[in-house]
């Protein structure tokens, strides 16, 4: 099976390198080294390096803690990051910089895979999450590559398309070394697929160990001083495409109570800026970018973050958040990055991405989940109007996270274990 799924790759290959361009045909940075995902220019990397594939922009934000981990136990060993979106290397170099080598992920093709493997030699990969590519495993398993799933998650979803393929589901288990589970749910899924039991650890998620930058919350004060701190802001952080309307419309209700909100609007895809900042003027918003280096006056109405890497920055200063990525079929962002600022929490209805967290942070009182625009409106105008209620939430989204921290010490030593050993 797994070969007419090759076959199928090589026949659609071409129309995703036009999806590619369409996509980003006006962002040549997008398009820049779209070949080297074919191993064509691909530069060699320190051999025996670890490989860390962290396809998206979240995923990069996860690998980051687990990178400087390793680094710091093993400062010998080079790391090469690779990954598909411009985002999610933006992410990687302002977290890391020149510590490590940045490349673009490989097609799942066997030719191309050959020459990755032949060039960069690595002693072991890590993947991140649920990113399963079944040539990549093959090709690791040939070049005797023991394979690391970190944080991995399987919502109830994906489990059961991964059923749908199982012949290659299994292959792709029977290839990994390890996985680290982000919880006992998560675990079953892959067991129910699989996966030998004694290849399975479960470790808790690393997102609770997010790094909170020095002086993160001085510089958040001075961002609230600068937009005026007699204003309430409401953040809409990490927003698909059908999100924003929705938003528009509830902020549009909630402005009637109260007129000096301002809303802080962070795209999941930075591409969508344009658009947006379109969108809100077309229905008679002022906008201003963060990139204008503008005043934002009392006249603003929504402060555009189109920047990498300062969305935990615009959450230390708001006052509550929407998560996005759940009001439609996504199935949510983090939500664990504004509960470790100590905000409240408001998500729509699909956080299948996030299950467990979600759930825990509804029985804590710390998320609030709504399915609508109206229910949203409503929650938001409630929290503003309570700024106990709201600073009583955000001291239990504080200890939530800081209880749940450890998974990053769990996966270091477990993947030690597999360095020692190649």
């Amino acid at each position: 099976m797994r070969r007419l799924y090759t076959v199928i790759l090589y026949l659609v290959l071409p129309f995703v390198l036009l999806r590619l361009w369409m996509k980003n045909r006006k962002n040549p940075v997008a398009l820049k080294f779209w070949y080297k995902r074919l191993g064509v220019g691909l530069r060699s990397a320190s051999e025996r390096g670890i490989w860390v594939c962290a396809v998206s922009v979240g995923e990069s934000v996860a690998a980051i803690p687990l990178i400087k981990a390793l680094q710091r136990r093993h400062p010998s060993i080079p790391i090469i990051v690779t990954g598909e979106t411009v985002g999610g290397a933006d992410c990687i170099r302002a977290g890391l910089g020149d510590r490590v080598t940045q490349l673009y992920s490989p097609y799942d093709l066997p030719w191309v895979l050959k020459r990755f493997f032949n060039i960069l030699k690595p002693r072991l990969l890590i993947l991140t999450e649920k990113e399963l590519w079944p040539n990549l495993l093959v090709a690791c398993r040939k070049n005797k590559v023991p394979v690391v799933l970190a944080n991995a998650r399987l919502s109830a979803r994906s489990a059961r398309a991964y059923s749908y393929i199982s012949a290659i589901t299994r292959e792709m288990l029977s290839n990994i070394s390890l996985v680290l589970a982000q919880g006992e749910a998560d675990a079953e899924r892959f067991i129910g697929l699989g996966l030998a039991p004694d290849r399975l650890h479960v470790t808790g998620s690393i997102k609770f160990d997010l790094e909170l930058p020095a002086q993160l919350f001085e510089r958040a004060k001075q961002l609230r001083q600068a937009w005026g701190q007699d204003r309430l802001v409401w953040i809409a952080a990490s927003t698909h495409a059908g999100e924003e309307e929705q938003i528009l419309e509830a902020f549009t209700y909630v402005r009637k109570q109260f007129p000096t909100l301002l809303l802080i609007s962070v795209p999941r895809h930075m591409d969508r800026v344009t658009r947006l900042q379109d969108l809100y003027q077309h229905y008679g918003f002022q906008v201003i970018k963060r990139s204008e280096a503008k005043v934002c006056s009392h006249e603003t109405d929504i402060f555009l973050g189109d920047t990498i890497g300062e969305l935990i920055l615009f959450y230390a200063a708001a006052d509550l958040a929407f998560v996005g990525g759940s009001l439609v079929e996504r199935g949510g962002q983090n939500p664990l990055e504004p509960a470790a600022i100590g905000l409240p929490i408001i998500l729509g209805p699909f956080t299948f991405n996030f299950d467990l967290i979600t759930e825990q942070l509804k029985q804590r009182g710390i998320g609030i989940q709504i399915t609508n625009a109206q229910e949203l409106a409503a929650q938001v105008i409630a929290l503003l109007a309570d700024p106990q209620k709201c600073q009583e939430i955000g001291h239990h989204a504080k200890k939530f996270v800081e209880r749940n921290k450890g998974a990053l010490a769990k996966h270091v030593a477990l993947i030690e274990r597999l360095i020692e050993l190649n």
